[in-house]
């Protein structure tokens, strides 16, 4: 399983996973079409299905345009209101592409109808993969906008928490200087924080994206995966 980091918009991340074997891909979250196209074309790929985390259109301002330039196209998530939405999914239902396994884990709290994708491969020592959508980012989370702070608790912390601790967590925004930095003023004596911000700052100088990070990483300075920690 390859996949592919694309920032765009101001600070959005949209990614193509691809099934080195079949040549299939999967994008998940399609905010610039033509973008994907021309990295779908450098990788010789076929693009079948897109995942959308939620419906917020810097998210989803891509599938319309998508679906038209190829019929065909599958655009899943678990939110009817995702454009050009064909397939809609409930939590904890698997997907297959090829030797790519695809859990479904609804995530609300950044929306009602957040979905998370939880992502590994037959017979590969690579570590799983998180695409996180706006529910976990590196050192933080979204904003609870639809539901209560309560629900955003049980999709991080009794969800998302509970993966294995090397999965890799791809993200959907481009936020971690001012997570940590917010993680900072929570946990001062913090030093995986401390030095999380110096490797961020560093990445940041150098345009270079902070993702992915891991879940075992978020354990250690992540404050919304923290609460319950007797230092906070």
């Amino acid at each position: 399983m390859k996949v592919k980091v694309i920032p765009v918009l101001e600070d959005n991340y949209m990614y193509l996973i691809i099934e080195e074997h079949t040549r299939e891909a999967v994008a998940v979250d399609v905010a610039v079409p033509k973008r994907l196209l021309e990295i779908t074309a450098r990788e010789e790929v076929s693009l079948t299905t897109v995942l959308t985390t939620h419906h917020h259109w810097d998210h989803t301002r891509g599938n319309a345009e998508l679906a038209h330039l190829r019929p065909g196209l599958e655009v899943m998530g678990a939110d009817e209101r995702i454009c050009a939405l064909t397939r809609r999914l409930s939590h904890g239902e698997e997907l297959r592409f090829g030797a790519i396994h695809v859990r479904c884990l609804l995530t609300p709290g950044h929306t009602t109808g957040h979905m998370s994708y939880f992502l590994w491969e037959d017979e590969c020592p690579d570590p799983p993969a998180l695409f996180s959508g706006d529910a976990l980012s590196v050192a933080g989370c979204g904003w609870h906008l639809e539901d209560t702070a309560q629900q955003m608790y049980q999709s991080l912390a009794k969800i998302l928490g509970t993966l294995p601790p090397q999965t890799k967590v791809f993200c959907g925004h481009e936020h971690t200087l001012s997570n940590l930095e917010f993680a900072q003023k929570v946990e001062p004596c913090n030093n995986h924080v401390q030095a999380k911000l110096s490797w961020a700052q560093k990445r940041d100088d150098d345009d270079i994206p902070t993702v992915p990070s891991t879940l075992g990483e978020e354990l250690l300075y992540n404050p919304f995966l923290r609460v319950t920690s007797h230092c906070l």
